[in-house]
């Protein structure tokens, strides 16, 4: 870090003139241990699972999207697939638990942990198998993609009603209330919005016995697909592997990853503030400045893997740019 922090000093330019993207460039060498760091590599894992949550009327699509949209993302046609062929990233799509049990699919890793989550608002979403087997299969994601050379980690979702157990979570760790961070997710309308606030609220009545560990507010309120983000998280930070974190619900994983291991967040870049109400309080708790902000809200690691090429670009910045000395252009008295 010392030695880009100097070299960013001697570029042809005012000291600063290049905003957050000299930061960036001095955070990915200190991550990367070289001053003059490259993206070249980047590992996009999505995670997928069903929420019992969904019988509580909380979301506007039916349970049957998740596993539709596992089935899309293998032939190619979501969003995050444009984004990883336009940044030349790897897509590693792993299967934890659809509602509707899914046929063996190319390019889809099948590792069930059961039909979806249990209804949290009755019953721990996970029991203590699932949610070590969720974390593992994170950890194991991350430790693929650092055995095969990547020098970014990008974690995405899919599943139905996970902006409620995303919120619930978030709730029980920043000890806020319902009103605070439950939103539309995919478009409810404000009526819905308001009955969705409520079954968060029962949902922390009914646990709140329990909610003082990060794991076992993971455990209760969380879902497979987050626990697998929590997992992958964890071992990039374990491993010195940088995350770009996406969303509001990535960002909650990020957040449950730092309470469960102090200094986690230092290996965590975050790309973009959500349209979800909740992931500005998220950010903050993590003091966290995210790199764009343009409204989205669609999830599945879409806004990391659009804010791929500003890092890829502060590091060229950082490595190509001359120097005053090489460039013969006097420096500033």
């Amino acid at each position: 870090m010392a030695t880009a922090i100097q070299h960013q000093g001697q570029l042809t330019k005012p000291p600063g003139a290049l905003g957050r993207l000299e930061e960036i460039a001095i955070r990915l060498a200190a991550m990367q241990g070289h001053p003059r760091p490259t993206l070249e590599r980047i590992q996009i894992v999505l995670f997928a699972g069903d929420h019992g949550v969904t019988a509580e009327g909380i979301s506007a699509f039916p349970p049957a999207v998740t596993a539709e949209m596992v089935r899309n993302f293998a032939r190619g046609g979501a969003a995050i697939n444009v984004l990883a062929r336009q940044i030349g990233a790897p897509l590693e799509v792993i299967n934890l638990g659809t509602l509707e049990p899914l046929e063996p699919i190319e390019g889809v890793t099948q590792l069930p942990l059961g039909p979806g989550t249990a209804n949290f608002t009755r019953q721990p979403a996970m029991d203590p198998f699932q949610l070590a087997r969720a974390l593992h299969m994170g950890r194991h994601s991350a430790e693929r993609a650092r055995r095969a050379g990547a020098q970014l980690f990008i974690g995405g979702e899919m599943g139905i009603g996970n902006t409620t157990a995303a919120a619930a979570l978030a709730c029980a760790l920043l000890e806020e209330a319902p009103t605070h961070l439950v939103g539309p997710g995919t478009g409810l309308p404000a009526a819905r919005v308001a009955h969705k606030r409520r079954v968060v609220e029962r949902a922390l009545s009914h646990h709140r016995a329990h909610l003082n560990s990060p794991v076992e507010a993971l455990r209760r309120l969380g879902g497979f697909e987050i626990a697998g983000l929590t997992g992958a998280l964890l071992a990039c930070a374990h491993i010195g592997l940088p995350v770009l974190v996406d969303g509001f619900i990535c960002s909650v994983a990020a957040l449950t990853a730092a309470r469960l291991c102090e200094g986690a967040e230092q290996w965590f870049l975050f790309a973009h503030r959500s349209a979800e109400p909740g992931h500005g309080r998220v950010l903050a708790a993590l003091a966290a400045e995210p790199l764009l902000d343009l409204e989205m809200r669609l999830g599945e690691g879409s806004g990391a893997a659009l804010a791929v090429p500003l890092l890829q670009a502060a590091c060229r910045l950082h490595g190509e740019m001359a120097t005053f000395a090489t460039a013969g252009v006097s420096a500033a008295s």
